[in-house]
């Protein structure tokens, strides 16, 4: 699938919601719970649940090694994210430069 920054995507089962905040020029393969995420508002989607340890956090950013690709989960899900079959992890924060 080509993603487009911007683009919400839902899981198909759980409640895991991302947005594309970049993406890569070629296509990819994101899931969600080993079962591919679809746009918002297709049917079938986003079915209720709780979120859970492994899954996506509410609020933070998801990147893999080696892809040029950052999500932002806007709704927890209990399934982890993965791209192309690679892990997705969760973002650091970036460190401030000391002030003196």
């Amino acid at each position: 699938m080509q993603l487009k920054v911007g683009q919400t995507l839902v899981s198909t089962v759980d409640p895991t919601t991302v947005v594309v905040v970049r993406s890569p020029a070629t296509d990819v393969l994101l899931t969600c719970g080993g079962e591919e995420m679809v746009g918002q508002g297709t049917p079938g989607a986003g079915p209720a649940g709780e979120a859970g340890p492994d899954g996506a956090q509410l609020g933070k950013r998801y990147t893999v090694e080696g892809i040029e690709i950052e999500l932002l989960c806007v709704k927890a899900g209990s399934h982890p994210l993965a791209v192309d079959g690679t892990s997705a992890t969760q973002k650091g924060a970036k460190s401030l430069p000391a002030s003196d």
